[in-house]
């Protein structure tokens, strides 16, 4: 009787034992909250499961929250309540906000405390700048970044007798002038689309020809800064676009992207400027007729233009979770930026390789010469170091901001302002926000 007591003593024991053991090697898990949606949310699916299975101590679980401000929203709310995720994805005008939040523990500090040198020189400095502190340091990783080319339909171009454009060297805004006159003289019912108004015709081209977007170098060097768009070189570039709009020149398709790039594909317009995310976009959905990419058109007194700016959005690490979690996520952004996955990423959706192993590595296999315009918006971001003002933006309520100068841009389109007054009234509505942000974050 004691030595069948005895045995299963053993066999419970071992059960035991063998159960602990199973869960002291469960891997970790670490939950990524993204706005990646459809094509571009299976190549983030692939991703993670590339990494997922080079390991086995950790397993990342990435969710799609909705589009970039319902997935900030999912995790301001999840913050609060203490429930939040390892890692957030923020599109670039949340982050001065992100920033001063409170709620991060920054990029340069996880990967240092980790264990993962990395070489920061070895990162696009245009991308990189904009998601650093006053003291140059790395606050959040850099993910899907872009920056706004021009796109154009080389058939339509053709037919107009106009030639096709350079990849590097950019037409200037008179020369586009020029080119949707012959269009509009071809046929075609309209020269150009613009999405993304705010991003494209004003906070890239402040950063084009150097002309300061806010004071204090556009909010970097103090949140006491101020909108400075109203000057005379923006407000002249909105009137010539409203010009342009009486003879079809100029078509106003929406603040967003569906509608000018729906012109676009129906042959409605010849020419989209848009960001470099739309190429895989524009493969899958133009089967009819041949397009190109070109750099953004410059004005004839800018003879060096400067970089252009990025859009897109980055991973911030949140605190709050175990100490040997955040491990695992560091293992994760540095798999992230492998030049395999960064490679990967480029060629499936057309955003940067946020280093410049992995753009070298494409050339040196040949890709751009395969697929020119997928290098188009990296020589156009990286032509000129950034200065203090083409670094970037770096404003509180900017998404709010981004809006105010939407609403008066179309008040420009349907006439009830000229150029001048719509400018001046974004500058005052926007300095209001950011002395409503500065009130809060100051003291931060």
């Amino acid at each position: 009787m004691k030595k069948r007591t005895w045995l299963g003593f053993l066999a419970i024991a071992s059960i035991l034992i063998f159960t602990a053991s199973q869960v002291m090697a469960a891997p970790v898990t670490i939950n990524w909250w993204h706005a990646m949606r459809s094509a571009r949310g299976k190549v983030c699916d692939h991703m993670i499961k590339k990494f997922n299975e080079s390991q086995s101590d950790y397993v990342v679980v990435g969710t799609n929250k909705g589009n970039y401000d319902e997935t900030v929203n999912a995790g301001v709310a999840a913050i609060r309540a203490k429930k939040h995720p390892h890692l957030l994805q923020s599109f670039e005008v949340g982050t001065q906000t992100m920033m001063l939040s409170g709620a991060i523990y920054p990029v340069h500090e996880l990967m240092k405390d980790n264990g993962f040198d990395v070489n920061w020189k070895d990162y696009m400095q245009p991308v990189l700048s904009y998601y650093m502190n006053a003291d140059g340091n790395l606050m959040s990783m850099p993910f899907n970044s872009s920056t706004p080319v021009m796109y154009y339909n080389v058939d339509l171009f053709k037919k107009a007798g106009i030639a096709e454009l350079s990849k590097t060297d950019p037409i200037s805004w008179d020369k586009l002038g020029e080119i949707t006159t012959k269009l509009i003289a071809s046929g075609v019912p309209a020269g150009m689309v613009t999405a993304w108004q705010s991003w494209t015709q004003i906070e890239n081209y402040c950063a084009i020809h150097n002309l300061p977007f806010a004071t204090k170098s556009n909010g970097y060097e103090g949140l006491d800064c101020e909108l400075a768009i109203n000057n005379p070189k923006v407000v002249n570039h909105i009137t010539r676009l409203k010009k342009w709009m009486a003879d079809k020149r100029f078509l106003y398709g929406g603040q967003k992207y569906q509608g000018p790039k729906a012109e676009f594909i129906a042959q409605n317009a010849a020419v989209y400027i848009d960001s470099i995310s739309g190429i895989a976009k524009l493969k899958k959905a133009v089967k009819d007729f041949k397009w190109d990419v070109a750099p953004l058109p410059v004005e004839t007194w800018m003879k060096e233009p400067q970089n252009t700016i990025i859009g897109g959005a980055s991973n911030w690490v949140l605190k709050g979770h175990k100490k040997s979690d955040y491990k695992g996520v560091a293992a994760f952004l540095n798999f992230l930026a492998t030049p395999e996955m960064q490679e990967y990423w480029h060629k499936q959706t057309g955003y940067f390789p946020i280093t410049i192993s992995a753009y070298e590595s494409l050339k040196k296999k040949g890709y751009y010469k395969e697929q020119p315009y997928q290098e188009v918006g990296i020589k156009q971001m990286t032509r000129r170091e950034p200065t203090k003002i083409s670094r970037g933006l770096r404003l509180g309520y900017f998404i709010q901001i981004r809006n105010i100068i939407n609403e008066e841009l179309e008040l420009v389109w349907n006439d009830t302002k000229t150029p001048q007054e719509a400018l001046d009234n974004a500058v005052k509505r926007s300095n209001v926000k950011l002395r409503e942000f500065e009130k809060i974050y100051k003291k931060k």
